[in-house]
């Protein structure tokens, strides 16, 4: 993987033809069209384009280094995991698992703990595999006004083939920052919630939207706290009030775990972005909407070593934590 920084405009056009014309694959940004002057570039290039690219960067003089070296290896420590019960030990929650093994967990979970838990099949992927939702609630309680986290994970893999499902939602669906060409990385579909999986998630939200009051979406990485509006530069009508509770959490990952992760409205923090879920969210009235970018800012990139998913865990609870306390204190009392 090359960390690139581009000096001038001549050499981002060189990185952009870099990124399209080898069988290469860009990390960060999400899509050649974002490539910018003295702003960092994360290039996946198979072992077969290396030379050649790095010759092409130095014939330029464009600024180069290679940021990981040993790719085979982090992908092999990703997903070497022999199957061990989910409850075995707390290394379960230390590695990376296949989604046969996530399946069995929820199930096992939810039978664990038929009190608490609830498996709800939402819908089928394109690959026809189930989708589920996992419903945690308390045992008992009088309150008939609680409210609900929506927190998914998972919607945004490493530069998925096909569609881009954080492009996919009606929310300023394919405008600037989203793609109509099936081949870019940011694809934003054929129409908004075309895909299965997008669809899925927006019926069910639509279905239970009163009773959610917090929306969190988890990807990674580059370390960010965000929030609407990313499809627009407008601000939100409560944008000083997400910004105050993404600043928080972010100085309590800062305080505990000495980590510095960015926070602000998507647009102005990193670029526009149309169609995400946290904006269609917000837009659909769940003002308290957000988007947790992961671990790390390219260290190891989507590759993140499992030893170090403990740390980034504890980073988005504690971030989780923070807002979802301050969401609490502003639902009103029942009446």
């Amino acid at each position: 993987v090359f960390s690139i920084t581009p000096k001038t405009q001549a050499e981002v056009d060189i990185v952009k033809n870099v990124s399209s014309q080898f069988e290469t694959v860009l990390w960060s940004p999400a899509a050649p069209e974002f490539i910018r002057e003295e702003a960092e570039v994360h290039l996946f290039v198979p072992g077969n384009s290396s030379q050649a690219v790095r010759e092409l960067l130095q014939t330029h003089g464009v600024t180069h280094a290679v940021m990981l070296a040993n790719t085979k290896e982090l992908i092999e420590m990703q997903t070497r995991n022999a199957s061990t019960d989910p409850r075995s030990g707390m290394s379960y929650y230390e590695k990376y698992h296949s989604l046969e093994d996530i399946y069995h967990w929820l199930n096992k979970t939810a039978m664990e703990n038929p009190d608490r838990i609830k498996v709800i099949l939402i819908g089928s992927s394109f690959e026809k595999r189930p989708l589920y939702v996992l419903k945690l609630s308390a045992i008992s309680t009088t309150n008939t006004n609680k409210k609900a986290i929506w927190l998914d994970c998972g919607i945004h893999d490493s530069r998925c083939a096909g569609v881009d499902l954080n492009r996919n939602f009606d929310a300023n669906w394919c405008t600037e920052g989203a793609s109509h060409h099936p081949c870019s990385e940011i694809f934003c579909g054929e129409f908004p919630e075309s895909e299965p999986e997008a669809s899925a998630v927006a019926s069910f939200l639509r279905r239970n939207k009163e009773a959610v009051a917090l929306y969190v979406t988890i990807h990674s990485y580059s370390q960010m706290l965000l929030f609407p509006y990313s499809c627009t530069r407008d601000l939100t009508e409560n944008h000083a009030e997400l910004l105050s509770m993404a600043k928080e959490a972010a100085q309590k990952i800062k305080r505990y775990y000495r980590n510095n992760y960015k926070y602000g409205a998507g647009a102005e923090t990193i670029y526009l972005a149309p169609g995400g879920s946290d904006d269609w969210a917000y837009k659909l009235g769940i003002k308290y909407s957000f988007t947790f970018e992961l671990q790390d800012r390219g260290r190891y990139g989507f590759l993140l070593p499992p030893s170090e998913i403990p740390r980034a865990c504890n980073e988005a609870l504690i971030a989780l934590k923070t807002i979802a306390l301050r969401v609490v204190e502003r639902i009103p009392p029942p009446a």
